[in-house]
Order: C-alpha cells, then sequence, then structure tokens
C-alpha cells in the first residue's frame, strides 16, 4: 500500500499517520507534550477529548498553556477522526464557542501574522 503524505511531511489523512509529528499542526513540541501524557501513537489521540487533554496538559506542567494548544488538539483529533487537515486557527471560535471552554480561555484570539 502507498502512503500518501504532503510535501511537508504531513500525512494527507489519518489512516496514513503512524506517528505523531505526521499528524498536520502537530510539531516536535507538541508531539512532545502528548507523549508527556501518555499518547504514543496518532490512534491514541483520536481516543481523546480536545478539552480534557489541554487540563491534563496544565495540571502536567504545573502552568495554564496557551488556548492556541487547546486549538491544535481540537485541530489534531478532529483530523484524525476524518475531517480535512486544517490550521489550528481555524478552531478558535469553535473554542470559545465550546461549554467546556473555561471562561478565562474563551476570551483569546491567536494574533493573525502572515497566516
Amino acid at each position: 500500500m502507498r502512503v500518501l503524505r504532503k510535501a511537508s511531511g504531513k500525512a494527507a489523512c489519518a489512516a496514513n499517520c503512524a506517528r505523531l509529528e505526521q499528524i498536520p499542526n502537530i510539531g516536535p513540541a507538541m508531539a512532545a507534550d502528548l507523549r508527556r501524557l501518555g499518547i504514543g501513537l496518532p490512534q491514541e489521540l483520536a481516543q481523546q477529548d480536545a478539552h480534557q487533554l489541554y487540563t491534563r496538559l496544565c495540571d502536567a506542567t504545573g502552568q495554564r498553556q496557551d488556548p492556541c494548544v487547546l486549538d491544535t488538539f481540537m485541530a489534531a483529533i478532529d483530523f484524525l477522526r476524518g475531517a480535512e487537515s486544517r490550521p489550528w486557527w481555524r478552531y478558535t471560535e469553535a473554542r470559545k464557542a465550546h461549554p467546556a471552554t473555561p471562561p478565562a480561555l474563551a476570551w483569546f484570539s491567536p494574533r493573525r501574522t502572515g497566516r
């Protein structure tokens, strides 16, 4: 079977993801954070809830993570569940509208410079 990848080394679809770094929006640092939470394979991430994962990461690091991390989790999980690859910042409005988003995170909008 031929594996399809985008030019950037990212998988074109969830079925082609063997490593976390192949997921669109997930780079080495985010992959390390996911491994810190016990997630080593894309299939494991697909079963997660983005808001719970964000809370777990904040607890594990002892500090509130940038809300863009939550957007990135949402984008990655959505992709792994069959959605088209979309940039993480396209999930900001969904994060703000989600009932599980803590009020302190709902206000945050990433700066869009050259994206």
